[in-house]
């Protein structure tokens, strides 16, 4: 009799038990239930434009035209446009470019998308994207249909279909957003705009926000992939593009947190022991001048948001240096540093004794002696040259000009002969590294460059640095040759991560993907964005660990 009890207790418990879990399941799905949510949803999203209004990202969209390849069915980059600027939403989408060096290469850019799309597509195409809907997201306008809950990453979400309440609505956000459960703010969309009269140029897009501190989501990244209808049972891919919003703090609130510190003054004075003596030679003098012009450019660059702070990736650069360094018996000084342009443009260049490579560049990069050939290359300029440049920057004055015109006010490209010299050094430095038996991926890396130079021009055109990439030589390599399953070219966003909010970088921890087929290799081209959200509280981590984007091959 206890037995069946026992048994008869555990059934009801069994049953309660799958009740509750039924109902928490299911949190939205009485009437009043889910117009309160919606009701909070709405409330937040409201508020979330208004907090955007007072911010000016910067915003890069790079755009990819595809082909199929008729063997395989592989999508391959068949041209591409790229656009850097900034943006003030405190007047809707108004964007403006920051203009390349002498030159007409965004305009271009920005004449030839809207042709290809319609009339002012960029600025209010992607960008758009930022919003679901910034003219009536309510109610009255939209239907909502709960889905189920969802894990993105760390942050359990609620997951909507929404619709326009009108049929024919122009402009209305149709697709699926997911909530965060906790303040109802949406940290993902996912779907295009109704209404266009072309069905081509209805853009289906992915939009992501990460959290950046409390009741603080920023929209960082956006995915779009658009198809034209040849047949009923076919679909060719038109294009692929990525949009990248950073550079909302611009460096103020660390600034602000270090003018804000208390300073102990000490009993003594500070002595710098690295100087023997009070006075500096000749030679020190100048040294110290050439860094403080190298300095005060990457201190403008940085403020503008286009140079990242220091960080982890810089040491990862330095220590290749380091390595390239010692096998050579090479002491420069002062010590060559290194720091990332945030760009998703392959390209590198040097300034003095500092070494700047793209984050576009350390994304595709495949491997170490990858880098360890593109930072030789750097410091072969920086040997033969001496690192001379101009110095006409050590005077602050020279730097104060508006943001948006950095790109016109730099250029660290070099001339041919230059270029020459420093490439013939670049190899002498990898005959003599720890790299010397592992440079075949390399030379396989700026081959592929090479053969994509026609069709992705717009990525590897420089915006201030070196377009000579593609012509580096590894002359290195021992001869033999990487098999054909090596992956010679990551994807765009395939190693470094972007912190939206203070600009900083970190290296992708992935796990490894095992076997990659030649579809799934996708050298510099664009992939979705799958982010691993987490949410940053007061005492939380910082917020350049929201998130990671996950890309295959990486």
């Amino acid at each position: 009799m206890r037995t069946i009890n026992f048994f008869l207790f555990v059934l009801v418990a069994a049953g309660v038990c799958a009740a509750s879990l039924a109902a928490q399941e299911r949190p939205v799905q009485t009437a009043g239930a889910l117009e309160q949510v919606v009701s909070k949803v709405i409330a937040r999203e409201n508020q979330e434009m208004s907090v955007l209004r007072q911010r000016f990202p910067l915003v890069e969209t790079y755009i990819q035209k595809v082909r199929v390849t008729e063997k395989g069915g592989n999508w391959l980059p068949d041209g591409d446009d790229y656009f850097i600027g900034r943006a003030d939403l405190s007047k809707g989408l108004d964007l403006e470019s920051l203009a390349a060096r002498n030159d007409s290469r965004i305009g271009r850019a920005l004449i030839s998308v809207p042709r290809f799309f319609g009339a002012e597509f960029l600025p209010k195409g992607f960008l758009q994207m930022i919003y679901l809907d910034n003219n009536g997201f309510d109610t009255q306008n939209y239907k909502f249909d709960y889905v189920r809950r969802e894990f993105l990453g760390e942050v359990r979400t609620l997951v909507f279909d929404v619709s326009p309440a009108k049929k024919g609505a122009k402009g209305r956000f149709v697709g699926r957003i997911w909530v965060e459960d906790q303040d109802y703010t949406i940290v993902r969309f996912d779907g295009s705009y109704s209404g266009h009269d072309d069905a081509n140029l209805k853009f289906h897009f992915d939009s992501w926000r990460v959290n950046a501190g409390p009741n603080l989501w920023l929209p960082a990244f956006i995915y779009s992939e658009e198809s034209i209808a040849s047949n009923p049972f076919e679909k060719a891919p038109l294009y692929k593009a990525e949009t990248r919003l950073w550079g909302y703090d611009a460096g103020q609130s660390r600034q602000e947190q270090e003018l804000s510190q208390v300073l102990i003054e000490s009993a003594s004075h500070v002595i710098d022991k690295t100087q023997q003596d009070s006075d500096l030679s000749p030679v020190q003098e100048q040294r110290a001048w050439n860094r403080q012009a190298e300095d005060n450019i990457i201190d403008k660059l940085q403020k503008s948001g286009l140079i990242a702070p220091k960080g982890e990736v810089d040491k990862v650069l330095e220590t290749v240096v380091s390595n390239l360094e010692v096998t050579n018996n090479v002491d420069l000084q002062p010590e060559i540093q290194c720091r990332i342009l945030m760009t998703s443009t392959i390209e590198s260049f040097s300034i003095g004794h500092t070494i700047v490579l793209s984050r576009g560049l350390i994304d595709v990069l495949p491997d170490e002696p990858s880098l360890a050939a593109m930072l030789a290359k750097e410091m072969g300029y920086i040997i033969v040259e001496g690192g001379k440049f101009d110095t006409q920057y050590a005077f602050y004055d020279r730097l104060h000009f508006d943001d948006t015109k950095a790109f016109q006010h730099f250029d660290f490209a070099r001339k041919p002969q230059e270029d020459a010299a420093a490439s013939s050094k670049a190899s002498e430095l990898l005959k003599n590294s720890p790299y010397k038996d592992q440079l075949a991926t390399a030379e396989m890396f700026v081959t592929e460059l090479q053969a994509r130079s026609r069709e992705i021009p717009n990525l590897i055109s420089p915006r201030i640095g070196d377009a000579n990439l593609i012509k580096l030589p590894v002359a290195a390599q021992t001869g033999e040759n990487a098999s054909a399953s090596h992956i010679v070219a990551l994807p765009l966003g395939g190693r470094v991560k972007l912190d939206p909010w203070d600009d900083s970088l970190q290296l992708l921890k992935t796990k490894p993907v095992g076997t990659v087929t030649d579809r799934e290799k996708m050298p510099f081209e664009i992939t979705p964005f799958i982010l691993y959200l987490t949410r940053v509280g007061s005492e939380g981590p910082k917020a350049s660990e929201v998130g990671a984007s996950s890309h295959p091959g990486s």
